[in-house]
């Protein structure tokens, strides 16, 4: 815009952040600071630096002989991707991060108070969709990030070293539709206002 300067109010610094997943329908949050809607479940604990939205556009280009630039560019998809580590182990987290699966209880033999689970993944064509929101907090500034509709689609690596914490990966991909925005974003940053 002109007239636009400098402004280090601008920056935003990820103070906090936290990542809610809850099953598709859920009611989203209607402004970025009213509390998390009945359903969301708050995922813990996750490593510093692995939190990333990754917005992922392919396009093709038309080339003519009369210029050595494209002609014309034009948009062919649109992908979007959510990554970050877990550090809790939970049967929901582990649910999370494999796209769905089931947790039983099993009763050890002698001892039925004692309890065992068995969490066994989903078989093939039976991943399970989630919604998920990414909230991020700078000072004063609030922002969510709201992807009604996404999926886990990548393997799972874990590293089980005796020398560091082993995180569990959530790597969920962004699904659209024709009656919903893939994803969109809520603030209250006055940095967004549409006066002039």
């Amino acid at each position: 815009m002109a007239g636009e300067s400098a402004n280090n109010n601008e920056i935003v610094i990820p103070s906090i952040t936290r990542i809610y997943l809850a099953p598709v329908g859920t009611t989203a949050p209607a402004d970025a600071t009213s509390p998390m809607p009945e359903g969301l479940r708050n995922v813990g604990l996750t490593t510093e630096d692995s939190l990333k939205f990754n917005s992922e556009p392919n396009f093709e280009q038309v080339r003519s002989a009369q210029s050595s630039y494209p002609t014309r560019t034009f948009q062919t998809q649109d992908a979007a991707t959510i990554e970050v580590d877990l550090q809790q182990w939970s049967g929901p987290n582990f649910q999370a991060v494999y796209g769905g699966g089931s947790i039983t209880e099993i009763t050890v033999a002698g001892t039925p108070e004692v309890k065992h689970y068995k969490f066994t993944p989903p078989r093939i064509g039976s991943r399970t969709e989630v919604m998920a929101v990414i909230e991020v907090i700078d000072g004063g500034k609030h922002y969510r990030y709201v992807i009604p509709r996404c999926m886990q689609m990548e393997g799972v690596s874990k590293d089980l070293a005796k020398t560091k914490e082993a995180v569990l990966p959530l790597r969920l991909a962004v699904q659209g539709g024709d009656d919903l925005d893939a994803w969109y974003l809520i603030t209250d940053d006055p940095a967004f206002s549409l006066a002039a």
